[in-house]
């Protein structure tokens, strides 16, 4: 009797083990894995050393861009093939000018530890009106229905594109856990694209989640001669929704680069 219950505890236990298993195996890879790139230039334009980009996006053929630093910050329309300011709004000094984003016919900048953001005119940069929030600010982007800004942190919050005020947050978060120093942002084809502060790397983030579905490493975008005069970090990412194409800078960086991404691995 020993002899039999022990085969058909044997038998069980094997039962066990492949139930497990199979269950395992049932758990989508893309819920553990994280996908990295990394990048093809397709593209090399120039871009003003004095620039401490902050923000940055991309309309028809020129860029708007968001300068910082206390007494130079500034709003750009720049031409994307020479790389010549077109227009230009200098922010009073007391601010630090952070990112920017289109609305409609309105472009919207943040400033970093005034709380206070500026709206102004495209077309015109006639300053149309201020708004508050209470956090710092750092990036922001618009995904065709709110404004989404970031304070530095892992949160990115939710703006109500009209009133301008608070709707909601969502916190960032990586296979080890909350992903912080978020910066610049972009909105990608449904994704969040976001720099993160002092490093090389650009996080893909699932809007509803706050998860990173892909790591972007851009480590070697400068040559050695570009390093002649002083450069700072990655900063600054725009899209061109119409061709396809994802553009990258940093600050006082005398280059703007078009990259294609290139699957690397799993991390």
């Amino acid at each position: 009797m020993n002899a039999i219950l022990n085969r058909l505890v044997l038998a069980f236990s094997v039962m066990l083990v492949i139930a497990i298993g199979a269950c395992s195996d049932s758990v989508p890879s893309s819920e553990n894995d994280i996908p990295t790139y990394t990048y093809r230039v397709i593209n090399t334009y120039p871009h003003d050393r004095e620039a401490f980009t902050q923000g940055l996006v991309f309309d028809g053929s020129v860029l708007y861009e968001g300068t910082g630093l206390r007494g130079r910050s500034t709003l750009r329309c720049v031409d994307l093939e020479s790389g010549n300011v077109l227009q230009m709004y200098e922010l009073p000094a007391e601010f630090f000018g952070e990112g920017i984003t289109l609305y409609s016919d309105k472009i919207i900048q943040l400033t970093w530890k005034s709380r206070i953001g500026f709206v102004y005119d495209k077309n015109s940069f006639e300053l149309l009106r201020t708004f508050s929030y209470s956090t710092e600010g750092w990036g922001i982007t618009y995904d065709g229905e709110r404004l989404i800004m970031s304070d530095g942190t892992a949160m990115l919050y939710f703006l109500d594109v009209e009133t301008l005020e608070y709707i909601g947050n969502v916190e960032v978060t990586g296979k080890r856990g909350p992903v912080i120093r978020l910066n610049e942002l972009e909105y990608v084809n449904g994704e969040i694209y976001a720099n993160i502060w002092k490093t090389d790397r650009i996080a893909r983030i699932e809007p509803l989640t706050g998860r990173v579905t892909g790591w972007l490493n851009l480590e070697g975008l400068l040559s050695q001669e570009d390093f002649e005069e002083p450069v700072d970090v990655l900063n600054g990412i725009a899209y061109d929704s119409k061709n396809n194409r994802l553009f990258v800078t940093g600050k006082l960086w005398p280059k703007l680069f078009e990259i294609e991404l290139v699957r690397e691995n799993i991390q």
